[in-house]
């Protein structure tokens, strides 16, 4: 076992990953209605390819590219298309969606195997990963395959496995990592080998000793793939962190990291790439985490895309009394909801249902005593305080001059202001009115 790793400044939360840790992966039962946004990725958004009335099959196409930087998109229920409009999403956008009701048969279209998928050649790999439409599974949906073609000039070297799952609450990487190691590894691989890079490293926080004894043990025997257990501190999966801790690489202002050399890809991702190379199954399926104390059973649950959270959160027993609020993701960068009837997509990690003594509300803010204390634990080494009073006033241009696009928006600041300011908010609101 190597080192203890990390980086500078980060915050410790309280986890509360002891709701869902221990429990097993489930799969959750055949949605009887799903409803798939044609953009549920960074990029452009997919061409619905079907229209209403047509019988469709788990795994077909429903839309298809519009770009390079793009994703399509799949059914995961057979049955028939019943609407295509624009439908809430859980980042409270409105997004052209297409609904389909199942005719709960779930027949699927013939899907293309390889049992010989190392000897595949790194652009059939890439075509592979892009037409199955994975993306980033740990949040940021970034279409995988862009991510695996760095321009000519960037020369990478590494790649490293996302295994830290650092937000509170959420288990679900955790438990793939128990479950399924020899896929995740298997994974990790093929993105190698698209890469052409020898060098493989999969960073997993100590606070799972059981997810690093079962990814050191599929690792058995990999002479250039090594396990990182990483120090228990947040933000440490966010990639320029876990960069930071495993290589020793910072990556620039306004950089990616390609630009030092790193690909970095997450477990759920590294999972759908082996299943899309392997046995030619495209992305209509990811773990998601249900858990807090407003949920009567956390669980860890294996979900087709399109389902509704309402559903889902059905499955676990509904809300208890007193459930104050429910987020897509995590509770210091999800996405609070004012709908249930909202889908789970490529992204969602996780639904968090909060109680009241897990709820802390920020309506009463105060304002920036200058304390400081969200300055010493920015990992980006910003000012988050003078790029929310920027916000907060209006100054956008001044807080774009002060590395406004170098948040990565991990709330660490929020979690620490003791005057409660809504700082994520506001750089979120200073993003949306200026240009990178």
């Amino acid at each position: 076992m190597s080192k203890t790793a990390t980086f500078e400044r980060g915050i410790h939360p309280k986890y509360r990953k002891e709701l869902a840790a221990g429990k097993s992966i489930t799969q959750a039962n055949l949605p009887q209605r799903i409803v798939v946004p044609v953009s549920q990725h960074i990029g452009a958004p997919a061409k619905p390819e079907v229209n209403i009335g047509d019988e469709v099959k788990r795994g077909q196409v429903i839309g298809s590219t519009t770009g390079f930087v793009s994703s399509p998109v799949h059914s995961s229920i057979s049955g028939k298309v019943t609407a295509i409009a624009d439908f809430p999403t859980s980042v409270g956008k409105m997004v052209q969606s297409i609904v389909i009701e199942s005719d709960g048969k779930d027949e699927a279209i013939s899907f293309k195997e390889h049992p010989d998928y190392m000897n595949l050649s790194a652009d059939e790999i890439k075509t592979i990963i892009k037409d199955a439409g994975i993306v980033g599974m740990g949040g940021a949906a970034f279409p995988t395959n862009v991510k695996l073609s760095p321009p000519k000039e960037k020369t990478i070297d590494t790649v490293i496995i996302n295994g830290a799952e650092c937000e509170p609450y959420l288990t679900a990487d955790h438990r793939l990592m128990v479950e399924h190691p020899r896929e995740v590894v298997e994974g990790l691989k093929i993105i190698m080998k698209s890469l052409g890079v020898k060098e493989g490293h999969i960073g997993i926080e100590e606070n799972k000793p059981d997810a690093i004894k079962a990814m050191e043990s599929a690792i058995s025997g990999e002479a250039n793939i090594k396990v990182w257990p990483l120090e228990i501190k947040y933000p440490q999966g966010a990639e320029k962190m876990l960069i930071k801790a495993v290589k020793g690489r910072e990556v620039p202002s306004k950089g990616l990291p390609m630009d030092v050399g790193v690909v970095v890809q997450n477990v759920g991702t590294a999972l759908a790439v082996y299943e899309a190379v392997r046995f030619g199954k495209p992305l209509l399926e990811r773990v998601v985490t249900v858990t807090g104390n407003g949920i009567r059973e956390p669980k860890n649950m294996m979900v087709r895309i399109g389902t509704l959270m309402s559903d889902v959160i059905e499955q676990c027993g509904g809300l208890v009394d007193g459930a104050v609020k429910v987020i897509s993701g995590g509770p210091m960068m999800g996405f609070a909801q004012w709908t249930l009837d909202v889908p789970v997509v490529k992204g969602t990690s996780g639904i968090l249902v909060l109680a009241e003594d897990e709820y802390v509300s920020s309506d009463q803010y105060s304002a920036c005593i200058r304390c400081g204390s969200c300055i010493d634990v920015c990992p980006m080494g910003l000012n988050p305080s003078i790029l929310s009073i920027y916000s907060e006033k209006g100054f956008y241009e001044d807080a774009k001059a002060n590395n406004l696009f170098d948040c990565f928006e991990c709330g660490s600041c929020a979690y620490v202001c003791p005057a409660k300011r809504p700082m994520v908010q506001f750089i979120r609101l200073a993003k949306s009115q200026v240009k990178p």
